[in-house]
């Protein structure tokens, strides 16, 4: 499956705008994580562009095999499919075994993490910093339902420190913030 392949599938099953931007979101946090274990980017980008794709047509069987059988016609390979499933189930590491399935599951919650704490800000994601994205981790009120304990799940999986996790996303989503509708 080749990105555009993938960009077409995403557009074609997705509406809601603010999804398809957390499926960017998750791409560019992808192929960041894919440079930097010098792994195959456009692999790693292209599962994090399709991981939510079937989601509006699914909801609460999201990920499903019909999703799994449209992203395997396309040309998705079973890595694709695997990391997909394993992102979803979300309190069983033993889902995830490779690399790339923990990747998935890491940056999942907190590309919208990020977005929440960028939106209010006059200077969105331009500005923001570790240390606001940390202490806004610590209020519980603000965006509940990120959950926190898969956000250390994920760094332990990751076996890398939140302040670096942090760093990675919040750059590459800096990186592409105009597809992102953020300044």
């Amino acid at each position: 499956m080749n990105r555009d392949t993938a960009l077409k599938l995403v557009e074609e099953y997705t509406q809601n705008k603010n999804l398809i931007k957390h499926m960017l979101a998750v791409e560019a946090a992808m192929r960041a994580y894919a440079r930097k274990f010098n792994e195959d980017e456009d692999l790693w980008g292209i599962t994090g562009l399709v991981h939510d794709f079937d989601y509006e047509k699914m909801g609460t069987e999201h990920p499903s095999e019909w999703g799994y059988e449209i992203l395997r016609k396309n040309g998705a390979g079973e890595e694709i499919i695997q990391a997909i499933k394993g992102h979803a189930d979300r309190d069983n590491p033993a889902s995830r075994p490779t690399l790339m399935d923990k990747t998935l599951f890491a940056v999942d919650e907190l590309t919208g993490f990020i977005v929440a704490c960028a939106l209010p800000r006059p200077d969105q994601i331009s500005g923001l910093q570790i240390k606001s994205i940390k202490k806004r981790l610590k209020d519980k009120s603000f965006a509940r339902g990120v959950d926190r304990e898969h956000v250390r799940m994920g760094c332990e999986e990751l076996d890398i420190e939140l302040d670096d996790h942090l760093t990675t996303i919040l750059e590459a989503m800096q990186g592409i913030k105009d597809s992102l509708g953020l300044k």
